[in-house]
């Protein structure tokens, strides 16, 4: 079981997460917040403590005061000091070329979704990890 963060400004969208997860069983632990700058300060704070991170991180790109844009901005400064590959998933209402061809051009943006989350989003980050845990251990 997984660590998910959940960083979006709709507190209906956090509602549904916690719905799906309920079904899903993707992460024992989720946090839900609206501001992305919390997280990156969290993870700078906790970068060498394995136990701590997450494993996944679903990003929503337009907020107020601060964007999904401003967190890959500031992850992208953080990210190769952190003692742990977190996954990250941008999970927008947006289905415009643009912004997912600027998602991709980070390289630790894991996949691009539109909302809503659909119960085939868990079971196949689901399979993707148990993959990744089985191509390591071989």
């Amino acid at each position: 079981m997984s660590k998910l963060v959940i960083i979006d400004d709709d507190p209906i969208h956090h509602k549904i997460v916690q719905f799906m997860l309920t079904k899903n069983e993707l992460a024992k632990e989720t946090t839900y917040v609206f501001d992305g700058n919390l997280v990156l300060d969290y993870l700078t704070e906790n970068r060498m403590k394995i136990s701590a991170l997450p494993d996944f991180i679903f990003l929503d790109l337009y907020m107020p005061n601060n964007s999904g844009w401003d967190f890959l901005n500031g992850f992208q400064k953080i990210y190769k000091t952190l003692k742990k590959d977190i996954q990250i998933y941008i999970v927008s209402s947006s289905i415009f070329q643009m912004d997912i061809n600027r998602s991709k051009g980070y390289p630790f943006v894991t996949s691009y979704i539109t909302k809503p989350l659909m119960k085939n989003v868990f079971e196949n980050i689901k399979r993707k990890t148990l993959q990744l845990t089985l191509a390591q251990l071989n």
